[in-house]
């Protein structure tokens, strides 16, 4: 389905301006990411660990990062890379609050490491507009 989205996705995407370079398998590693690290936010903030507002807002901000790669028709580069940066921020204080209990909770390790993958994912996007412009 992912492959079917995509393909879908790149043809309308060929008809803007500047997006015949756009790879999309960076762009699917970005939205998978999103959705894993969006999934593991949510299980994690239902812990009752202090790193649950960090967990919530990242999820929010991962499930917002997300959607907006699947409507590109609209894409503004400024602001798509205004949105990385706020995920990849989000992530990182995610991480970092869920990182205090890694080492007691399954849960906020595998969050940590979500969001680790996410921020990751967030960096590559950004590094393949930036080569794009």
């Amino acid at each position: 389905m992912d492959q079917m989205m995509m393909g879908a996705m790149s043809k309308d995407m060929m008809s803007m301006p500047g997006m015949q370079a756009m790879d999309m398998s960076v762009m699917q590693a970005c939205m998978d990411a999103c959705s894993a690290c969006e999934q593991a936010c949510t299980v994690c903030s239902t812990q009752m660990m202090d790193c649950a507002p960090a967990c919530m807002n990242c999820a929010d901000m991962c499930n917002t990062m997300m959607r907006s790669m699947m409507r590109m028709q609209g894409m503004d580069s400024a602001s798509m890379m205004a949105m990385l940066d706020a995920c990849i921020a989000m992530c990182q204080k995610c991480m970092d609050d869920c990182m205090r209990h890694a080492d007691m909770s399954e849960v906020c390790k595998m969050c940590a490491q979500s969001c680790q993958a996410c921020m990751d994912a967030c960096m590559a996007m950004k590094n393949m507009m930036m080569a794009m412009s």
